[in-house]
């Protein structure tokens, strides 16, 4: 019978496989212009790149996300209960307390990052701290640290900066294609549509998959944060409210977006909803609400 622990197996081993297609994508599009070009230092230097940059994004993902979201300290007085929550938190979880700060933005919302436990940060908006009482606050917490305890943000980060590095790539490549260079006297003309294909679709392959691990993940850490507060009530309420209020962020980034609780782009109607569900990085509230009050009993 599948438990809480594990799906947490199951979604590890399924993420580390997509990393893995990540490298693969990588790799292809390298060796592709190498091919082009005729040389095979430009395959050397895409993979060495993509290794730098993930050591990069592990030893400073933290500091380029508050960088990124403009979060301050959460030192002032008027803070001391947030910090309460969030230790208290961090005791019950077995976890250590995570830097605690504030994003200065009505619109509620919440994010977690660094590389493990021992260099997380919990932040949460000035509009989020305004709309929730303690029991939804505390289910938002919760949240935040089943992410930093599960190593979500460190696998978020990473793929983040493989998607990009991808569609980079495909860049230069399709550049490469309509503004001439290398030796293409005696290839077939097949291959340059399949090549070409590939190219383009590999940034969106790249992004889908990135978007997939961040809904599977949600769905955990808000199974994992019902756990530890034991009250699911609490958070589904806290999702109702974030969700209903609908607000754009001031600073909201696609590089960051998925680092947050609810898609910090707010609402959209018509066709565009339709749009925005298959590209978000996060699963309709509804669907985390209906999951979350399924556990109700379990805990």
């Amino acid at each position: 019978m599948a438990t809480l622990y594990t799906q947490q197996s199951s979604n590890v081993r399924k993420t580390w496989f997509l990393m893995s297609f990540f490298f693969v994508i990588v790799i292809a599009i390298g060796w592709l212009i190498s091919w082009y070009l005729g040389s095979s230092v430009v395959l050397y230097v895409a993979v060495a790149i993509a290794l730098l940059t993930n050591i990069y994004s592990y030893w400073n993902s933290d500091k380029l996300v508050i960088r990124l979201t403009r979060a301050q300290p959460a030192n002032g007085p008027e803070h001391r209960e947030l910090n309460r929550i969030v230790e208290n938190l961090a005791i019950t979880a077995g976890l250590p307390k995570p830097r605690v700060y504030i994003v200065n933005d009505p619109a509620p919302n919440a994010f977690a990052t660094g590389r493990d436990p021992e260099h997380g940060v919990v932040a949460v908006t000035t509009g989020l701290l305004g709309i929730l009482d303690r029991a939804e606050l505390e289910g938002v917490i919760a949240h935040e640290l089943a992410h930093i305890g599960n190593r979500d943000i460190l696998v978020a980060t990473v793929a983040v900066v493989l998607a990009g590095f991808i569609a980079i790539l495909s860049d230069i490549f399709i550049r490469m294609l309509f503004y001439g260079g290398g030796d293409r006297k005696n290839v077939h003309p097949a291959f340059y549509i399949v090549g070409l294909v590939a190219i383009i679709l590999a940034p969106i392959a790249a992004s889908l998959v990135q978007m997939a691990i961040s809904r599977k993940r949600e769905f955990l850490a808000d199974a994992s944060g019902a756990l530890l507060t034991r009250y699911p009530d609490g958070l589904a309420s806290a999702l109702k409210k974030i969700s209903s209020h609908g607000r754009e962020m001031q600073h909201a980034s696609h590089a960051t977006a998925h680092l947050f609780i609810a898609n910090p782009f707010g609402k959209h109607g018509g066709l565009g909803a339709a749009v925005s569900r298959l590209f978000t990085t996060h699963p309709p509230v509804d669907a985390r609400v209906e999951a979350l009050m399924g556990r109700k009993q379990a805990v």
